[in-house]
């Protein structure tokens, strides 16, 4: 090859690097092209994945477009349609006229905010044991609270029902929040969190002389924000969802909370599902707005016990 070529040659590789000289990399590449059977995987995996959301948020928007339905709209028309043709909200004042739904939203955040509290306490507590401190019976503990996991509580409510009878706690709000107070998931994940914290931070905690609960509220918890966060939204929803618990011990109705409460809608209201609509709309925004508030939160929580730097 003679000078000149050589010459052209290096011309033209160079024309192809970037203009800051800096080298090039895997992002200047040409992608491939994905011939018939990349496009037909991509067309496959977008349309899974539009499934999905279909079949995760079509509930919910027809829920909701059917409570602002209002009287020139009908819920059984076919084909249904989400978009109402006359919005209202009457049907959300229509739900405070049957039942006295503040009072059963106050009993549901009293219920869902105490069990959050205790949930994070407790189980950061049990879970900081088990992952940070030398003492006979730990694996027997961790497997028992992993072992609670599995054994479905409608095995176990009698059993529980019958404990809360001897404690004198059947129909008051104390009796739904006490077999939620903490649960086995909540302690495994801050022990999980716990865990992945580095051991020096525990010895050098020591010799400043720090005591075991100074190096669980001080050096330990500040670590796992993202973890409390987890707990706590988790915590939260199955607090205010849950229906089982509250029907069972709850007998009066000022102490219902929301999800015994809305029962009633539809016996009241048997034709009128834009009614029944309203108010399962109403239970679900308080957990969309404590999520939407927390959401940065969650998604830390994975790796938030890790020490970095």
């Amino acid at each position: 090859m003679s000078v000149i070529e050589s010459t052209e040659a290096a011309r033209e590789a160079a024309s192809t690097l970037p203009s800051n000289g800096a080298d090039v990399g895997p992002r200047f590449r040409r992608r491939r092209p994905l011939g018939a059977a990349g496009v037909i995987r991509r067309v496959l995996h977008y349309l899974t994945l539009l499934a999905v959301l279909a079949l995760l948020v079509g509930p919910f928007l027809y829920t909701l477009g059917t409570a602002l339905k209002g009287d020139a709209d009908s819920v059984f028309s076919y084909p249904p349609y989400l978009i109402p043709k006359d919005p209202t909200l009457e049907n959300f004042a229509k739900v405070a006229e049957v039942i006295p739904v503040w009072t059963f939203i106050g009993n549901s955040f009293i219920v869902a905010s105490v069990s959050t509290v205790t949930n994070i306490l407790f189980g950061s507590m049990a879970g900081f044991a088990l992952a940070r401190l030398r003492f006979r019976g730990n694996t027997s503990a961790y497997v028992t609270f992993l072992a609670t996991l599995v054994i479905p509580f409608e095995v176990i409510f009698i059993s529980v029902f019958l404990t809360t009878k001897q404690l004198g706690l059947v129909d008051t709000l104390l009796g739904v929040i006490l077999p939620t107070a903490v649960t086995g998931f909540s302690i495994l994940l801050f022990r999980s969190a716990f865990l992945s914290l580095p051991r020096a931070i525990d010895e050098a905690a020591v010799l400043d002389g720090a005591t075991e609960f100074q190096r669980y509220w001080r050096v330990s918890m500040p670590s796992v924000k993202g973890t409390m966060a987890v707990v706590g939204i988790f915590s939260f929803m199955f607090a205010w969802d849950d229906f089982l618990w509250p029907q069972i011990v709850l007998t009066s109705q000022q102490n219902y909370t929301l999800t015994v409460g809305l029962q009633f809608l539809a016996g009241a209201f048997a034709d009128d599902q834009k009614v029944v609509a309203a108010g399962t709309m109403i239970a679900v925004i308080p957990l969309i707005i404590a999520f939407f508030f927390a959401q940065k939160w969650f998604f830390r929580g994975a790796g938030e016990g890790a020490v970095k730097g």
